[in-house]
């Protein structure tokens, strides 16, 4: 009997599980579909990416001889839809089940499964730690921290492992990394790769369909095969990797990219493995290339940090992203999709956004992440956003970013405390403040940054919530040791600013 082997636009691997589970005569189905493609309103770059990296992969499976059938987007009998077209594909070949590798959506894996035809989802053991391995570790647990998390995967792993025990005597050099923003701190920037005529076919399309979502499509300078992935990875090694960790948390206005190694573009559709990048990365430091701090803090955020968001978005279940804990509900800012605003490191952000597809893990956490939280936007607003506007989104891994460590709608699965911050840690890590129409230092006042009431209003607002937190009982001391007049001016100011805000006035 024929079988479909359906492989979505994140499995782009040729050691997927679905691709392994194949027999002669199965049929790879692949397509690009208007449920897909518009769910959030994704970034042209984003879609440019995932169409043109699919066709690429379908094109080297037929070259290895597999039976591929492939849906265009604009095809006219496009069912616009990924179970619309595995019936329609069904019909053709007479199959009768369908084999998929474990979609990284809720949102995909109920349509499988609520479809008319069998499906049959296999692990995706892409990952290093499998799902049931994860809720293996966390049974039991009051609460679920990267840390002990990380300390597990490299041991599991042995990456900078002697022995039983971690290269250079600690888990982390945090302590090493996260240097302030210098003008000499300038990076070499990923590689970028002119288009070639599929892509070039792929851009038309996503011009044509989606020319009015937010974001700009050219010039598109993603790779979108494993071989050109293989070389972003080869020159982020070579010539970003040495510094990445003493730059990690910086910003500069002249550089977006630093040291970033904008790798999770590729990892996140399959071109590259978390494994084979980390291998790399513990050689270069092994070869004597790269500093320990380095390539430390690389590999706990892929075999740490990209391995525990995931694990923790599939055991919180389909409900995740509609939490809301802190009961958050203003709209987003106009800001957001480039409406104007007078902070320098929201413009930046979401400039760098719109034109790149890409802002790193700083950009979102501590500037629109941060301002988000204090102006009390709707986290499911926030989570769509995020979605839509980064080509490497994707639920599984976007959502416990930014529901979780960004937004704290989730109570406090991910994180032990919000990550809220006034405009002194931009002013520390970037160099936005000093062309901003605002003064960082100023007093409560019109000309004052709007982050430093905005923390002190979000602080006193949810006083109930988090006065009992440990790790924020030094923010409430300082906070009530403030003479009376002082908190009751920074309040008003802060409900101003919210004011403005509703109401839809530049801030």
């Amino acid at each position: 009997m024929v079988r479909l082997i359906l492989v979505l636009g994140d499995q782009l691997s040729h050691d997927l599980s679905a691709l392994q589970e194949a027999w002669p005569g199965d049929v790879v189905v692949m397509a690009e579909v208007a449920d897909e493609a518009e769910y959030v309103p994704h970034h042209p770059k984003k879609l440019a990416l995932i169409f043109a990296a699919m066709r690429h992969f379908a094109d080297e499976l037929r070259k290895l001889g597999r039976d591929v059938i492939y849906t265009r987007l604009d095809d006219p009998d496009n069912a616009g839809t990924i179970m619309g077209e595995l019936l329609r594909r069904a019909d053709e070949t007479g199959a009768g089940e369908v084999i998929v590798t474990h979609p990284g959506e809720w949102r995909v894996i109920a349509a499988l499964e609520e479809g008319p035809l069998p499906v049959r989802m296999l692990p995706d053991d892409r990952f290093l730690c499998s799902l049931q391995d994860f809720e293996a570790w966390a049974e039991g647990r009051r609460e679920f921290r990267l840390e002990w998390f990380y300390r597990e995967m490299r041991r599991k792993t042995g990456l900078m492992m002697e022995g039983d025990k971690p290269a250079g005597g600690k888990w982390n050099f945090d302590h090493d990394n996260r240097k302030r923003a210098a003008h000499d701190l300038f990076g070499p920037g990923p590689i970028r790769f002119a288009p070639d005529a599929v892509t070039r076919e792929v851009m038309d399309l996503v011009a044509a369909r989606f020319g009015d979502s937010f974001g700009d499509l050219h010039p598109f300078w993603f790779g979108v095969t494993r071989g050109e992935a293989l070389r972003a990875l080869d020159h982020f090694i070579a010539h970003a990797l040495p510094g990445f960790g003493d730059v990690q948390d910086a910003m500069l206005t002249g550089d977006r990219f630093l040291n970033h190694s904008v790798l999770s573009i590729y990892l996140n559709i399959g071109l590259l493995s978390p494994l084979e990048v980390c291998q790399r990365v513990e050689a270069a430091w092994q070869a004597g290339d790269v500093p320990i701090n380095a390539a430390e803090g690389f590999i706990r955020q892929v075999i740490g940090w990209r391995e525990f968001v995931r694990g923790i978005y599939f055991r919180e279940g389909p409900d995740y992203v509609t939490r809301n804990a802190l009961g958050h509900d203003r709209a987003l800012p106009a800001a957001f999709w480039g409406g104007e605003t007078r902070m320098e490191c929201l413009r930046a952000a979401v400039e760098q956004t719109r034109e790149e597809a890409y802002a790193h893990h700083i950009q979102r956490l501590m500037v629109t992440g941060n301002f988000a939280l204090l102006a009390g936007a709707d986290p499911g607003a926030v989570h769509e956003w995020y979605l839509a506007v980064y080509a490497d989104a994707f639920e599984w891994v976007e959502a416990p970013n930014t529901l979780g460590m960004s937004q704290f709608a989730d109570g406090g699965v991910v994180g032990s405390k919000p990550y809220a911050a006034s405009g002194n840690y931009i002013n520390r890590m970037s160099d936005y403040c000093g062309s901003c129409a605002y003064d960082v230092k100023a007093r409560p006042g019109p000309g004052a940054c709007p982050l430093n009431p905005l923390y002190w209003h979000f602080i006193d607002r949810h006083r109930a919530r988090f006065v009992g937190n440990p790790r924020m009982a030094t923010v409430y001391r300082t906070w009530e040791r403030m003479p009376e007049a002082r908190r009751t001016a920074i309040l008003a100011q802060g409900e101003a600013i919210l004011r403005r805000l509703e109401a839809g006035e530049v801030v």
